[in-house]
């Protein structure tokens, strides 16, 4: 089965790494469906059982969003709330649909690495900030994997990196 990749993003036409990295798993549609939340529910209403059947329908699940204020952009964290539902997500009465289903995130930070750490700008490292994630996927009893980050995004990074990143990511996901 197909991995499913849920994107948010507020303004994914101007971004220089997500739309990269949903432009490249574009031309693998066999591998992964790319679900951009932002193009389909601009209103904020989501369609929860259609997303549901979604994520039932592959056996991979990815998060993938810029940082936004130590955490995911509003339409993700929605999206979680009103798809997640106990008896669907969780749950004694049928709550398994993400049991050991595959789960990572993929996120882009705009800045650099050194800020995320404990001597940092920020004081906490991205794995930290981002425990809420495996928390809640721990909590459904999905396979958590982790998170693929690309740091320094508002420093211009180069072709080159955007590349790398982008090969990185898709070897990531695969390697799922």
């Amino acid at each position: 089965m197909k991995t499913l990749v849920l994107v948010s993003h507020s303004d994914l036409e101007n971004s220089i790494i997500n739309k990269r990295w949903v432009e490249e798993l574009k031309k693998h549609p066999d591998q992964f469906t790319v679900h951009e939340l932002n193009k389909l529910y601009p209103d904020g209403n989501i369609d929860v059982e259609a997303e549901q059947k979604l994520v039932e329908s592959h056996s991979n699940l990815i998060l993938q969003f810029p940082i936004y204020w130590f955490n995911c952009p509003p339409l993700m964290k929605k999206w979680m709330d009103d798809v997640m539902t106990h008896g669907w997500a969780y749950g004694s009465n049928g709550g398994d649909k993400l049991k050991e289903r595959k789960v990572a995130l993929a996120v882009t930070a705009g800045i650099k690495k050194e800020d995320y750490s404990e001597k940092g700008r920020y004081h906490y490292t991205l794995a930290q900030l981002l425990t809420p994630f495996e928390t809640t996927f721990s909590y459904t009893n999905a396979d958590y994997r982790s998170f693929f980050a690309f740091y320094g995004a508002e420093y211009e990074p180069t072709a080159e990196i955007i590349e790398r990143s982008t090969q990185d990511y898709v070897d990531f996901l695969k390697q799922l």
